[in-house]
Order: C-alpha cells, then structure tokens, then sequence
C-alpha cells in the first residue's frame, strides 16, 4: 500500500471477488471482478438488485471488454451467483471499451435495455463504428503536430486502429438516456446520477443515499488518477478543467461514502482522495510550467510527467496527459503556445519571436 492509499480506509480489508463470483456489500448490492487485457488487469463491475415490471432479477453496473475470459467469467456469474436469473437492465457509466464491450452481448442475451448518458453512448458508437475522427489512426497526425517521431513507434501506433472495436464489436442500437442528478429506482433503493467530464464525454456515476454508497467509476479511483487527455477528435479541448470541476459535485456527498471505483478496491475516505486527486495535478502543472522555461511539446512533457518506460499503448494516452496539463496552462495564460518552421506545436512561458497559434 502506497502513502496516498494508507491515507483512505478499506472496509473490505484485502478481499477480491475470484473470477465468476460476487462478494455482497449490502442487501441487493454486489461486486464482482472481470479480467482485462492490459497492465491495469481488472475492471469491477456491480450488480444492483432489482424489478422491473413485476420481475425480479439484477441489473449490472458496467460490463467488461468483449474476450472470451470476460464472456466465461459472465457465464459462471449468471450459472452461480445469480442461481439463473437475468439481467433485467444494463447500466455504463462510460463509454471506454472495458465499460461497454459486453454491452451489446448482455443486452441481447437478456433483452435489457441499456442505460447510459447521450454524450457516452453517441462516442461509443463512433468508435465501435472505427468512423474517421476517433479511429487509432487519427492519433498519429495529431500526435505529430505534438512532437511524436520515430518509424517504430509510430508504426506501433498505427496497429491500435483497430483497438476499440476488437474489444468493443458492438453497441446497443438503443439506448436509454441518464442525465445528471436524475434520480433512478434500482430495487428497493434510488440513485443519483452524477455527470462527470474530462476522463470521457459524459461520464455517469451513480450515488444511493440509503447505502451511503457511490458508484464512482473512473472519475474516483483510490490508487491512479484517472487518465485526461487532449484527442484528435477534440484538438483545442481543456479535459484537465472538465475533470477537476467535475471532482467539486462530490464534495457534497457525506464523508463516510463508500466509494465502489472501477479499478482497486472499495474504500472510505472521499474527500480525502478528492483532494489528493486535486493536489496531484496541482503538482503536475507546476512540474511542466518548469519544463516550460524553454518552448516544450507535449513529447517533450511525457518524460515529466511519466519516469517509466512507456509502450505504444501507454504512450498514447501518456501524451494525450501531458497535452491536457499544457492546454489547461494555455487557457490559463500561464503559458503560450507557439508554432515552430517544423509544424511542431510547443509551450513556452514567455514571448519567443515564433509565431502564436
């Protein structure tokens, strides 16, 4: 356990639900596991008791990337711990592929409608859909125009362009729409949608004041700060001001919340994480003002950022990071950003003679 996790308390202590099984939080709330594909190996996902039209089952909060270990893993929960019944609805609270893969799968398999914010589900589409824009291989020449080089490197990048549709086939044709502090009945209990921005488009989690529990998704993680990055599909966004505002709307949530994040394990502590999150990008910002003394881009960041070797995967959203803290400095006027004879957009914190984007 690291310092800023010793700072938080873990009701649980070091229990993980096995694969195919469900460890139960409360009556009608349970927290199961699935595996993925990446260095961060695990995606928790939920199940919330509940009936719909005079049927009782469950619904699932999120759904795994579509691999034959999560599809399994899914087949020994519905055999197991649900002792044969479905899904009655299908909730996300983002659109990135370990939330959404399975959404598809699990909605037609049990004939449940999936729920989730428009700005998630229109993203998820596009990119099931790999349309021009938001396919793998619009990341190379934003990329480029921010200090990527290098043949191999960018030949490893151009191989993630079919990335999001292998783990996400497809989305659900329909959709039923969340919006922030919408107040859903689930069960016997009622939660509260709250919309995040920044980490995706429109990022719900969800909050139930009778269980004192949050449902945070990314937007709260207890270990990692959740990744914010500048895309191609949005080159001139400030994600980092999205997402540090949207951390004020769980300010108002009671101390003693239990947080269920997507990735670690459940924990108390909110504000305390909260400001952590914010204390953390405070630092970041202040490390790359500091780089910024001479024009830098957003290439030139990631190793101020990130101090460990990056793969192709990783840099991409390493870069996409280290473009989010400079487009919130750049917003700011605490830094400028000029354009260089080699196309190559840069940082600096003060006048160079270049000319200004």
């Amino acid at each position: 356990m690291n310092a800023l996790e010793s700072q938080l308390s873990y009701p649980l202590g070091d229990t993980l639900p096995a694969l195919g099984a469900v460890v139960p939080l409360a009556p009608g709330l349970g927290w199961l596991r699935m595996p993925l594909p990446f260095a961060l190996d695990h995606i928790n996902l939920w199940l919330l008791g509940d009936e719909v039209e005079g049927r009782a089952g469950w619904s699932a909060v999120d759904c795994g990337v579509a691999t034959d270990a999560t599809r399994d893993a899914w087949e020994q929960v519905f055999a197991g711990p649900l002792q044969g019944q479905g899904l009655l609805r299908v909730f996300a609270t983002h659109c990135h592929p370990d939330h959404i893969g399975l959404s598809d799968w699990l909605c037609r398999r049990f004939d449940a409608p999936f729920w989730i914010t428009t700005g998630e589900y229109g993203f998820g589409r596009m990119m099931s859909a790999a349309l021009p824009g938001v396919d793998g291989t619009a990341a190379i020449p934003h990329f480029r125009r921010h200090g990527l080089a290098g043949d191999e490197l960018i030949e490893q990048m151009q191989t993630r362009r079919n990335y999001f549709p292998s783990l996400v086939p497809a989305v659900p044709e329909s959709y039923t729409r969340m919006q922030d502090r919408q107040q859903i009945a689930i069960g016997a209990h009622r939660w509260r949608v709250i919309t995040g921005f920044g980490h995706s488009p429109e990022h719900a989690a969800l909050y139930c004041e009778a269980l004192g529990a949050l449902i945070s998704g990314d937007m709260v993680l207890p270990r990692i700060s959740t990744n914010v990055s500048v895309f191609a599909v949005e080159p001139e966004g400030n994600p980092l001001q999205l997402y540090l505002d949207s951390l004020a709307k769980f300010d108002e949530l009671p101390a003693d919340t239990l947080v269920l994040p997507s990735h670690g394990r459940p924990f108390r502590g909110l504000h305390t994480r909260i400001a952590q999150l914010r204390a953390h990008h405070e630092e970041r910002l202040a490390e790359v003002v500091a780089a910024c003394v001479v024009p830098c881009s957003a290439m030139d960041i990631v190793p101020v950022m990130f101090r460990r070797p990056l793969d192709a995967h990783q840099l991409t959203f390493a870069l996409g990071e280290a473009l989010a803290h400079l487009h919130k400095l750049w917003a700011d006027g605490v830094v400028r950003r000029v354009v260089g004879v080699d196309g190559i957009i840069r940082f600096h914190d003060k006048a160079t003679g270049m000319q200004f984007a």
